[in-house]
């Protein structure tokens, strides 16, 4: 399925939801990065669906979406947390609700900003049971990491411009401390947007993408499952 509308305590919102073929398995809400849901957060969904998932990109900029830096900075720095808020919840309750769906609960996967929001996400919606984290960034303050029940799971590049591997520890103890069980990859010489095979950073490193998509996936079925 491609663009839809699911309901949130707001009203209705957009997004991008792929199916698996079998139209079975657990799901996982998408975050995406601060350039919009472009076609590489749609292409993500369309992974996780090859791979068993139901998977949901809430669209947090409504159509718009950006290749320039600045005006990316901008959309982020603009959006509204309790809009992103409702998108999200909405969007795992609207997944959960599936008869398909199966699972103990709605994963969260999130990268740079939806790195951020999706940890935002388990924090706040009660559907989410899991959520990975791709270079946390989170511009808008943090939620109280004490409410999020499930395990956390990150992926940080030792190289990062943007989020230091000092930050990114920081992060990891500070989850640890809130009684969340967390665990962080750290990939030597990665920068950010590793994963990213289509950004401008000249960052991607597929082997690196690749390893982390293999955790990303086991971490969730097993996560989802149990």
């Amino acid at each position: 399925m491609p663009d839809i509308e699911f309901p949130t305590s707001a009203g209705r919102s957009p997004g991008y939801l792929a199916v698996p073929a079998e139209e079975r398995g657990p799901a996982t809400i998408v975050m995406q990065e601060w350039w919009g849901l472009d076609e590489h957060i749609r292409s993500i969904c369309d992974r996780l669906a090859a791979e068993g998932f139901y998977a949901l990109a809430p669209d947090l900029f409504r159509g718009e979406t950006t290749t320039e830096p600045s005006e990316a900075e901008q959309k982020m720095m603009a959006l509204s947390m309790d809009q992103a808020e409702k998108d999200m919840c909405g969007a795992a309750a609207y997944l959960r609700s599936q008869p398909g769906v199966e699972g103990q609960g709605v994963g969260s996967v999130g990268f740079c900003l939806g790195g951020g929001l999706s940890v935002w996400a388990a924090a706040k919606c009660p559907e989410i049971a899991a959520a990975v984290t791709y270079y946390y960034v989170m511009p808008h303050g943090k939620p109280d990491f004490s409410t999020i029940k499930g395990p956390v799971l990150g992926h940080f590049g030792t190289a990062d411009e943007f989020v230091s591997k000092d930050a990114a520890e920081g992060l990891e103890a500070e989850l640890r401390d809130a009684g969340v069980e967390v665990s962080f990859h750290y990939y030597e010489g990665a920068g950010h947007a590793f994963f990213n095979d289509t950004n401008r950073l000249g960052t991607y490193d597929k082997a690196l993408a690749d390893l982390s998509w293999e955790r990303t996936v086991g971490f969730l079925r097993s996560a989802l499952s149990s």
